[in-house]
């Protein structure tokens, strides 16, 4: 009987101490496996930051948008004010220049009444071109001074009087807010609402119909996309709640050429 020996070499124990070194760090196939799945779960969570961001991008580019729109309306209703502005420093300084002229003046009252009575078709003209604001009211005041200027039992500073006080008060309806009952032109009794000169709304009783005044066409113009806009100036315009900003109609602006 043969006997084999084998003897250990230091190059085959190296060996072998390297091959049980790599055996022991290798990964086990749970780890592997592990590790995959936290790398799925990262890229899906990757994915849905993905989308909030890109839903944000979104939101961000609409209120961009719509603050465009609404500064671009701002600036329209600021042009338009400021030319109603002028408007008004003109009637004011027409009232300044008349309580001069009559303050200065030394004659006559038949040289007194011709100037009164040129206020009075003045104020009659305005009326009939202004926005029909509390209409019947301001017609029938004019209508009065008219009456009054042909009495000789009233003194010329009465007349004087009663026709600032109607300047005075046209004067008040730019810088109001308002509700009240009124009348169409057909007739129909209505709610209107009125924000100084700007814009002048109705509503019918049921309801059932809105519009505005346009000033430009000189008529009443029914128009159902306001509707909730001068439910809410009615709301604001009877102290019923807190003030809150209002969308109404307004006029195109118009260049003044002089």
């Amino acid at each position: 009987m043969t006997s084999f020996f084998l003897r250990s070499t230091p190059a085959l124990a190296r060996f072998t101490l390297l091959g049980a070194a790599a055996l022991m760090a290798a990964p086990s196939f749970g780890q592997l496996d592990r590790t995959l799945n936290a790398q799925i779960e990262a890229d899906r969570a990757a994915g849905q930051a993905q989308e909030e961001v890109n839903g944000i991008r979104d939101q961000t580019a609409d209120a961009a948008a719509r603050y465009a729109q609404f500064l671009a309306e701002a600036e329209s209703l600021e042009d338009y004010n400021e030319q109603l502005a002028e408007q008004v420093e003109s009637l004011e300084a027409e009232i300044a220049s008349i309580e001069q002229q009559l303050v200065d003046i030394e004659t006559t009252n038949r040289e007194v009444q011709p100037l009164m009575e040129k206020m009075v078709m003045a104020l009659e003209t305005f009326v009939s071109l202004d926005v029909p604001i509390f209409i019947e009211e301001r017609t029938s005041r004019v209508q009065n001074l008219k009456d009054l200027m042909g009495r000789a039992d009233v003194a010329i500073s009465e007349k004087y009087r009663r026709i600032m006080e109607a300047y005075q008060i046209e004067l008040e309806y730019g810088r109001t807010l308002a509700a009240y009952e009124g009348r169409l032109p057909d007739d129909r009794t209505v709610e209107f609402i009125q924000l100084g000169r700007v814009s002048l709304m109705y509503r019918t009783l049921d309801g059932s119909e809105v519009g505005y005044w346009d000033n430009m066409a000189k008529q009443w113009i029914a128009d159902e996309d306001y509707s909730d806009d001068i439910a809410e100036a009615l709301r604001v315009a009877r102290e019923d709640g807190a003030p809150d900003l209002l969308r109404v109609p307004v006029p195109a602006p118009v260049e003044v050429r002089q």
